[in-house]
């Protein structure tokens, strides 16, 4: 027998709500062992990210890679973890905070504006409970991450989906699937970019870093690669660089399969043999700054550009909170709003109808 989770306590006439939820990757709850090995399972369990046949990989995943990681990962996290907590955490929760706020402006109904994490904490399962609590009877998921990946939103939607099997009572639901080449997020990418270069100059190349995936997925029809390169083609236009001053590349390599190239760390190790000076390095499809930009590119390829002959190097800081990023945001949520949101709402209006509800309940005899 079926049993489904209580649906929160409701009155006829109570305000129905439209919920957002932004979507992060995701972290660990702390820069130790055992919660890098909890997140690290949770992580590599997913079949959307790692796609090879599951007894197999349950061997590896159990047998060696949760017994030496996750102590090497705890240290990685360690250099860039804040009095706050988890970058991506604070970055995400701040996003969330500030579309709220910008949300507010636009949409005179009622909104409920939340984040949650497709591994760790909060779940997206604990989001959904929490707009189901706030009577959201529609929930739009925005996850952050500008280009789709299988490996990314299609495995968000799966646990936004296996989280409202959990209800008798589903809201409808709406996802972004992408916004990789929204003019309002390529204007908050050139926005970001030129004010670091008025404040630190104009390098002799830069160089855009996407996280990387295995090369199968794009033989197999993901179209994250072409995202990618659609981004940067579209950035470097719009910050007027020729081609030879900019180059797409990929990071965040994990095993032994081939990923899509050209790899960041032999890239920049490349660029600086070849003689180049000065290297910039921002990653489009991180909104947020997290260990992959902070520690991998911020600290590890900077080393690598600098010990073989480069002379300065920068990483650019993710969007975060970013007005200009906050404002694309908001305007890509409401594009995936239309027809959800009253443009005429007013609190006045919604008594009113409240209390025509009720009646016609307490006539029927539907109390509840």
């Amino acid at each position: 027998m079926t049993h489904y989770l209580p649906e929160p306590d409701f009155a006829h006439g109570t305000p129905l709500k439209t919920g957002v939820v932004l979507v992060n990757l995701g972290t660990p709850d702390a820069p130790e062992k055992r919660a890098l090995r909890r997140y690290l399972h949770q992580f590599l369990s997913d079949p959307r990210v790692v796609e090879i046949p599951r007894p197999l990989w349950w061997l590896i995943l159990n047998g060696i890679i949760l017994n030496t990681r996750p102590a090497r990962s705890a240290q990685k996290y360690a250099t860039i973890w804040t009095p706050q907590g988890s970058p991506l955490r604070v970055n995400t929760a701040l996003q969330s905070e500030g579309l709220a706020k910008r949300l507010q402006q636009h949409v005179p109904s009622p909104l409920a504006v939340t984040y949650a994490m497709r591994y760790g904490q909060p779940s997206i399962a604990s989001a959904v409970a929490d707009l189901k609590a706030q009577h959201c009877d529609r929930i739009l998921m925005l996850p952050l991450y500008p280009q789709y990946a299988a490996s990314t939103t299609a495995s968000s939607m799966d646990a936004l989906f296996d989280a409202l099997r959990a209800y008798r009572n589903v809201p409808g639901v709406r996802v972004v699937r992408h916004y990789h080449d929204h003019p309002a997020y390529i204007h908050a990418l050139k926005s970001r970019i030129e004010a670091y270069w008025a404040q630190h100059g104009r390098p002799d190349k830069l160089v855009m870093s996407f996280h990387g995936v295995p090369r199968y997925t794009l033989d197999k029809g993901d179209p994250y690669h072409c995202e990618c390169h659609k981004t940067g083609r579209l950035l470097g236009e719009a910050l007027g660089l020729q081609p030879e001053q900019y180059v797409v590349s990929f990071q965040s390599l994990f095993g032994r399969a081939e990923w899509i190239k050209p790899y960041t760390d032999p890239l920049v190790r490349q660029l600086a043999r070849d003689g180049l000076q000065t290297l910039h390095v921002v990653c489009p499809g991180f909104p947020a700054d997290c260990l992959e930009t902070l520690e991998e590119i911020g600290m590890e390829v900077k080393a690598t550009f600098l010990s073989n002959g480069g002379r300065e190097y920068h990483y650019i800081p993710a969007l975060n909170d970013d007005p200009v990023w906050l404002d694309a945001l908001t305007e890509i949520t409401l594009d995936h709003l239309g027809g959800w949101i009253n443009p005429h709402w007013t609190a006045q209006a919604a008594l009113q109808e409240g209390e025509m509800v009720r009646n016609r309940a307490i006539a029927t005899g539907a109390t509840h």
